[in-house]
């Protein structure tokens, strides 16, 4: 069977993702990648990511890539509530792990997909960087830094889908996890799962997608969310 791939495993939905695959599906080789692994993977870094993708490559087909990194903001620095209090420094960073490093992660991960068969690459989104979907403002560089992941992975798909008709390639809402990334900005009201939940669920929605649905945008009960 093609094996799998998650970036960012070191973080709470990346590593439940990575357990969960093992307690499922034993009969897949699954490779956790991140800052500290052997091979380290960094997004702020293309020659990790490059040395990454060529050990994955060698360990045999590729069938799912799942990208769970991502930045709320910068330490010591909360996400915008106000154009007061954006820092140019601070967004550049908040692109740099959400937007540009999962850009670097399709250059060179899509290229290990096989030319026929299924294959799925999800990127870990966010609701908050729907445009459509904002109501309440806020958070500039993390609603616009996935805003801009959602147009990559869209461009992506259509790339893909050029080369393998079976390819999937969709940005993921998680909904609201119980990680270091939410803490503090879990609002009253929301539904807040434990990552082996979100896990569980992410990869049932990773099952069920088909090709025609490449390019979407989908929470992590299936349905589509508006750009």
């Amino acid at each position: 069977m093609p094996g799998a791939v998650i970036l960012g495993s070191s973080g709470g939905i990346g590593g439940a993702l990575v357990h969960c695959l093992s307690e499922t599906r034993p009969d897949l080789t699954i490779a956790g990648l991140h800052r500290n692994s052997t091979p380290r993977l960094d997004v702020c870094d293309e020659a990790s990511i490059e040395e990454a993708a060529r050990h994955c490559a060698a360990l045999g087909p590729i069938g799912l890539v799942v990208n769970a990194t991502g930045i709320l903001a910068p330490e010591a620095a909360g996400p915008e509530k106000s154009w007061r209090t954006i820092d140019p420094a601070h967004m550049a960073k908040v692109f740099q792990v959400n937007a540009i490093g999962p850009a670097l992660v399709i250059k060179h991960f899509l290229p290990l997909f096989l030319r026929e068969g299924r294959c799925v690459y999800a990127n870990l989104s966010a609701r908050v960087g729907s445009i459509g979907d904002n109501h309440l403002g806020g958070w500039y560089s993390y609603r616009a830094s996935k805003a801009a992941l959602n147009q990559i992975v869209r461009t992506a798909s259509v790339e893909l889908r050029r080369k393998n008709s079976e390819a999937v390639c969709v940005a993921l809402h998680p909904g609201t996890v119980a990680t270091n990334l939410s803490g503090g900005f879990q609002a009253t009201g929301l539904e807040v799962q434990d990552p082996a939940t979100a896990a569980g669920r992410i990869l049932k929605v990773i099952e069920t997608l088909q090709p025609d649905q490449s390019g979407g945008f989908f929470d992590h009960h299936g349905k589509g969310i508006p750009w």
